[in-house]
């Protein structure tokens, strides 16, 4: 049997961590969580030094104060 080399792309790795089609995926995530958590919550994408990001943040003081005593942003990622 003959032994396979594998070598990763780490450079191409980044460039797809960065990539439109992840940060379409990850607002496609992102958009679902924000609307199982209901008014109040917000989303934002960007991209950081080595891959995009998607967060989900509460804005209003209700939405902090649902988020703090029932962890709504936790739950809806599940």
């Amino acid at each position: 049997m003959a032994k396979s080399i594998f070598k990763l792309n780490y450079k191409g790795v980044g460039e797809l961590m960065k990539s439109e089609a992840m940060q379409s995926v990850l607002n496609e995530y992102a958009t679902n969580i924000k609307n199982r958590c209901g008014d109040g919550y917000e989303q934002d994408i960007y991209v950081g030094k080595n891959r995009a990001n998607a967060m989900v943040k509460a804005t209003t003081f209700k939405a902090k104060k649902d988020n703090m005593d029932n962890n709504t942003i936790l739950k809806a990622v599940k």
